[in-house]
């Protein structure tokens, strides 16, 4: 079972990409761990609907054959217990995991109807560069707890 962060655009703050760069590899250290960003397409002429297709289609693209989790605000809400117990269920059943997180505009529906989960990471919407530091911190502190170890911070 491997999972994969499959990401619209890298982030552009640099200290939040550190953030997400320390706690994806620490992660890492708990599941197979595989990031994928996808080139985030700009609006032409502000057709958002446009750019919501293209993102879908490279996101799509890059997490073929996996279970699709689609990172969306109105997905079901889980306590850090309650995903670590989500994850082990998929290591156990030795199936890969992808997270999508779409761009500044969000997933098109495509995702969002193909997903066999959406997780909200928060009740609000956050920002995509955002979003993915939440996912990968919870990602290591689910490692933790399957593990039984200490959470540090």
């Amino acid at each position: 079972m491997r999972l994969i962060v499959a990401a619209v655009g890298k982030p552009r703050d640099q200290a939040l990409g550190a953030a997400i760069e320390q706690y994806e590899r620490r992660a890492a250290r708990y599941w197979p761990l595989d990031i994928r960003e996808v080139r985030e397409e700009r609006p032409h002429g502000g057709d958002v609907a446009a750019v919501l297709v293209k993102e879908a289609e490279r996101l799509a693209a890059r997490v073929e054959g996996a279970s699709v989790v689609a990172c969306d605000e109105r997905g079901v809400r889980m306590t850090s217990r309650t995903f670590a117990t989500f994850l082990q269920e998929a290591r156990e059943r030795a199936r890969d995991m992808a997270f999508v997180i779409g761009g500044a505009h969000g997933l098109a529906d495509s995702i969002r109807d193909a997903a066999q989960t959406r997780l909200a990471l928060a009740p609000w919407t956050l920002p995509h560069e955002l979003a993915r530091l939440v996912l990968s911190e919870q990602l290591y502190r689910a490692g933790t707890i399957v593990r039984g170890e200490p959470y540090h911070k």
